[in-house]
This record gives structure tokens, sequence and C-alpha cells, in this order.
């Protein structure tokens, strides 16, 4: 299967790769996450061609990741902010860095401060309900009858 057929199969996993699972797309949606909104900064933080950098942000737009926005008119510059569907991947870059903390580097290159009480932090998964901790085995899953 192809990446771009992840869109077709009906499961969540494998649509949000087909929006997300490009190689710089995470990449970009951190330097969003920094605050960074600009073409420029974009490409030269992370070193990508144009071709690539353009077709990340395109897909992030139209998928309504990122807004488009135009900050000058003479010559047209636009910036690039995260929407509130955007702003819904934050727990996923969270997890991704989190993985990369404990698997990839000895010292983790960056450390969350929360800024209401200033300690580190240390995101979690916690149930709805009960705000218990969740992790693989303490779950199950429940398909839905008629989509299969």
């Amino acid at each position: 299967m192809k990446h771009d057929e992840l869109q077709d199969v009906y499961c969540s996993v494998a649509g949000t790769w087909s929006v997300i699972g490009e190689r710089w797309t995470m990449m970009i949606l951190r330097e969003c996450f920094r605050g960074e909104r600009r073409y420029d900064h974009f490409r030269t933080k992370l070193g990508l061609g144009s071709n690539v950098l353009n077709d990340r942000l395109r897909v992030l737009v139209a998928e309504g990741i990122l807004d488009r926005v135009c900050y000058q008119d003479h010559p047209p510059r636009h910036e690039y902010r995260l929407t509130a569907k955007g702003a819904d991947l934050y727990p996923v870059l969270l997890a991704l860095m989190e993985w990369g903390d404990k698997h990839v580097h000895e010292v983790p290159p960056v450390r969350l401060v929360h800024t209401g009480c200033g300690h580190a932090a240390q995101p979690r998964m916690t149930c709805a309900h009960c705000a218990e901790p969740v992790a693989w085995r303490a779950m199950t899953a429940e398909f839905e009858p008629d989509a299969w």
C-alpha cells in the first residue's frame, strides 16, 4: 500500500499518518509550536528545499492544520499559523518527544517546563473518567460493528 492510499483505510491511525506521516511534517509543526510562522525560518531552521517545504505547507493548509495568512502586501508575504485542529496535534508531538527522550538520546535535548508552576513537566495520558494513567495493557479496543 502506498502512503497516499492510507487516507482511504477506515482506521484513525492510518488516516492520521496519511496527513502527518511525511518525513518533515512534524518538524514543521514542532517549529510552529515553538512560535515560528515564517516560511524563511522553516527553510533555514530545517534546511529544507523549497519544493519539499512548499508541498508540506500546502498539505498542512489544505488539511486545516495551518492557516496561511498574509502579513505584508508589498511584496506579498505570508505566515503559517496553527489552527485549533493543528493545536490538537500537540499531544502527538509530546508523545514523539517523550519516546525520543527515552529511546534515542541519553540526555534529552529539551526540558519542558510547566508555566503554571515552573516545574519540569512530564505529560501523561490519563483516563478522562477516573484520571488514572493509562498505558497499552490497560486499554481494550471496542470496534464499531457497522465499520467492518
